[in-house]
């Protein structure tokens, strides 16, 4: 049995590959590592990506699932799936910050006011720079447990607190920040979202240096920090719900992103087998095939998962596709790191056999076990929503 996609299908493929030919920028080539931005605080954001992302926009790649005022093409939950898998394949970026397109305009369309809608465009679109205000110092993974406080207002919130970890807020506009603003009710009870602008009088935001040397993360604190009642996104009391918020089609196939990264550094080590000459030992051989098996089998398993859901069923595989894939790919990287043995720890692009990829990847791969939700709580998830388990 072959399994293909049909004429349709290649015909949207085609269509999307001849665009990225003649638009991406020359800056994409290295592909969604971008090395050479490693060493520069200024390059959070690169200007070339958001010009990028704003091409994506207005040519209608940005958010295919999207109508074209939103950056997209009002495609069909199959043909996002072909889209995600080309530009997976092709390591092509669409942005530079996810929060404003995947985050912060799929709550406000389904849940913001009329005004609070008009700046959805912007966000998809990259022209406004958004940080998630949900990790706080005692309340990681478990975002019930926030302890942020907003004082209720008839015309206006108070808001003191500390968020931490959280991305793009150095150079953010604006903030879409989880507070609790009814300390007495149950832990996912009482919490609201709100706008808040990151120039407002009170907010201190202090960066972060995390392994690979860049600051993309920082501190926030919040001191008497005042935000107009209209800020207020849903119900009072009703944030839990808009911590749910996503793109269906967009949920439903991101699992390919993670399978194409890992089946692009299978092919990665195959290459640097035979630069450092370890393709012919029975070990590395054995490890590299194993992991080019685990990915295969993860994206039948995401087909699947993606076929029930496109027929309007639940994708219980897909709960496991973020948990199974980050870690897949941090043995991955540190596979990379023992073929290189001692060049392992170097960054130097004038070596033959490494140019810093496995290094930085190698590092940055622990974060992806945590971002989105630690690999321990995506295993109590599992385990309690999927498996139906009891609490231990």
């Amino acid at each position: 049995m072959k399994l293909a996609w049909g004429p349709e299908e290649e015909a949207f493929r085609s269509e999307l590959e001849t665009f990225l030919d003649e638009h991406i920028p020359p800056e994409a080539a290295a592909g969604a590592d971008f090395m050479d931005d490693w060493d520069d605080d200024e390059a959070i954001v690169p200007s070339w990506l958001r010009r990028w992302q704003a091409t994506l926009f207005d040519h209608g790649w940005m958010v295919p699932g999207y109508p074209p005022e939103l950056g997209g093409r009002n495609c069909t939950p199959v043909q996002t799936l072909i889209y995600l898998e080309v530009m997976s394949g092709r390591r092509v970026p669409r942005t530079g910050h996810f929060p404003g397109y995947a985050i912060v305009a799929p709550s406000l369309l389904e849940f913001g006011t009329a005004e609070q809608k008009q700046l959805a465009p912007a966000a998809i679109r990259g022209d406004t720079i958004w940080c998630i205000g949900m990790s706080e110092p005692n309340a990681g993974s478990d975002l019930a447990g926030l302890q942020t406080r907003a004082a209720v207002f008839d015309d206006q919130f108070v808001v003191n607190g500390q968020k931490v970890w959280t991305s793009y807020a150095t150079i953010a506009q604006k903030c879409f920040c989880y507070v609790r603003t009814d300390p007495d009710a149950p832990k996912h009870k009482g919490i609201s979202l709100l706008i808040v602008d990151m120039d407002t009088p009170g907010i201190d935001v202090r960066p972060l240096r995390h392994l690979s040397g860049k600051a993309h993360f920082a501190e926030v604190f919040f001191d008497d920090v005042v935000v107009p009642r209209e800020n207020l996104v849903g119900q009072l009391n009703g944030g839990w719900l808009l911590t749910q918020g996503s793109l269906a089609h967009e949920r439903a196939g991101l699992w390919v992103e993670g399978v194409g990264r890992l089946e692009q550094n299978v092919i990665a080590l195959v290459e640097l087998a035979k630069k450092t000459g370890k393709d012919t030992d029975p070990n590395a051989r054995r490890r590299i095939a194993a992991a080019y098996e685990f990915a295969s089998s993860l994206r039948a398993l995401g087909y699947k998962g993606f076929s029930s859901f496109a027929q309007g069923s639940s994708a219980p595989e897909h709960s496991f596709m973020k948990l199974a894939t980050s870690e897949a790919g941090k043995a991955a990287y540190e596979l990379g790191m023992e073929l290189l043995g001692g060049y392992g720890a170097v960054v130097d692009r004038s070596l033959p056999v490494e140019d810093g990829r496995w290094a930085h990847g190698f590092f940055m791969s622990f974060a992806n076990t945590i971002a989105g939700g630690s690999s321990e709580i995506q295993r109590n998830i599992i385990a309690q929503r999927v498996l139906g388990l009891p609490r231990g």
